[in-house]
């Protein structure tokens, strides 16, 4: 609670993460959901893939590395449907070189974590989408 309340609430955001990591899922799960985020949680690319449609999230999370499709396939996936192609993506990868954050940008990526990530910078990247999406039309209901 004490993150949340100097920036954008988190409350009902939707969040989707995708990583074949079920310890990366499940701390994901747990930092956001304390924030207040509804979150689903898929396995690879082809389990986002198959849910996207569905949960209609407002942020997805994605692992690089990933067996059958990778997150930077899935990513490019994802962004070449009209439906989610402004959907923020953030990509989560040990690695950390220029070569892996400049490939992310090409895919569609709009932010990249490194693992292991702590609460404050997964908190910190989701919050920076939600308010993006407050200011782009969202918080005009609030009237």
């Amino acid at each position: 609670m004490e993150a949340t309340d100097n920036h954008a609430s988190l409350d009902g955001l939707r969040v989707l993460v995708v990583d074949d990591s079920k310890t990366i899922r499940r701390t994901a799960d747990s930092i956001l959901s304390k924030a207040g985020c509804e979150v689903e949680s898929a396995i690879d690319g082809f389990d986002a893939l198959a849910r996207i449609g569905s949960f209609d999230p407002d942020v997805v999370i994605i692992d690089i590395l990933m067996p059958r499709l990778d997150g930077y396939q899935t990513t490019a996936l994802i962004k070449n449907n009209d439906r989610f192609a402004d959907t923020p993506i953030i990509l989560l990868s040990s690695k950390d070189s220029i070569f892996d954050k400049a490939r992310g940008r090409i895919v569609g990526a709009s932010d990249y974590l490194t693992k292991p990530f702590n609460s404050d910078e997964i908190l910190t990247a989701v919050r920076r989408f939600a308010e993006d999406r407050a200011v782009a039309g969202e918080g005009v209901a609030a009237d």
